[in-house]
């Protein structure tokens, strides 16, 4: 099966945050699937870590970090392409977050099984796992 992972549950996973959920951690670690990170969520990182960096419960890990340990833990990187972004424009207005509009977008368009902490998502497809 092909995973995109939403952005916390990418971060959770390498840093080994005791919020990842057993299901998303099983999912993670089943060698018959594969695990993707979008770009969106790197930007996302970058954005949030240059808001918060050094502000109490401030994002630690920056986007050069993140991206390095998505890197080293065999995570691909999507990019996003023009009909993603199209796509993630014409969603309906279940979730406001641009950048989880783009996973959706991604997980519809590649296709992918998004997986989430976010129970709002499920709302756009039964190809989001919510954990």
């Amino acid at each position: 099966m092909n995973l995109l992972l939403d952005t916390h549950i990418a971060l959770w996973a390498v840093t080994d945050d005791a919020r990842l959920p057993t299901r998303a951690r099983d999912l993670i670690v089943d060698p018959d699937n594969d695990v993707w990170v979008s770009a969106a969520s790197v930007w996302e990182i970058a954005i949030k870590h240059a808001k918060t960096a050094g502000r109490p419960g401030g994002l630690k890990v920056s986007a050069p970090l993140a991206l390095s340990a998505f890197e080293d833990a065999g995570y691909g990187i999507l990019p996003i392409q023009g009909l993603e972004a199209a796509t993630a424009g014409a969603l309906p207005p279940h979730h406001l977050d641009p950048f989880d509009r783009m996973l959706v977008a991604q997980a519809l368009t590649t296709p992918l099984r998004l997986v989430t902490v976010d129970g709002v998502l499920a709302r756009y497809s039964d190809t989001v796992i919510v954990v």
